[in-house]
């Protein structure tokens, strides 16, 4: 894991990869996995992911204030499904990850849960917004510090993705369990003007 600088975060959702949302709060976290997510701004670096409020995730992170982001890639295609399908509620001491046995690396100074094996993480701390967040379940987010695996992500930039181990590709949701991975990459070029 290397930190990357803010000004670079939203560029870490801005290619539409499904996200795992962590949170934790008095003794207890969880993680579900969300495809809705995209980068709202890059200064101050600002998120935003949807949510359902029956999601045991979601009480965590209103009560706690905080959230992190974590960027699955195909290594843990099988995790990211499982998290997003099993709610914590479901399983034996409302600890999903304990359950499953999902290596975590906290953040610094806090409980909240980043999932090992991904290629990305953002941590950040949710913006009140009670219309919104009731609404459309839309729960908008300051990023405060974010990392990355920098056989992935270097320099502000993703490693292009025919270059890229396939097991770093990250994960699409379709619905269903199916993910679309990454297959290629092309720089294009800035035209020059027309003639006349």
């Amino acid at each position: 894991m290397q930190a990357v600088e803010l000004k670079h975060a939203y560029r870490l959702l801005n290619h539409g990869p499904t996200v795992l949302v962590g949170s934790a709060h008095a003794g207890q976290r969880d993680v579900m996995a969300a495809a809705w997510n995209m980068p709202l701004d890059f200064n101050p670096a600002r998120v935003a992911v949807v949510v359902d409020k029956q999601c045991f995730t979601r009480g965590l992170m209103e009560a706690s204030g905080q959230c992190v982001l974590s960027v699955p890639c195909r290594a843990v295609a099988d995790l990211c499904f499982t998290l997003g399908s099993v709610s914590g509620r479901d399983v034996p001491g409302q600890d999903k990850l304990a359950h499953y046995g999902v290596a975590t690396v906290p953040v610094p100074d806090t409980d909240l849960p980043l999932v090992d094996g991904c290629v990305a993480w953002l941590w950040c701390q949710l913006r009140p917004d009670v219309a919104m967040q009731q609404a459309y379940d839309l729960l908008v987010l300051d990023v405060k510090a974010a990392w990355a695996d920098e056989r992935a992500f270097a320099q502000g930039r993703w490693t292009p993705v025919d270059q890229l181990d396939p097991a770093l590709h990250t994960l699409h949701h379709l619905g269903a369990g199916q993910f679309w991975l990454p297959g290629h990459s092309l720089q294009a070029q800035v035209l020059p003007p027309a003639a006349g």
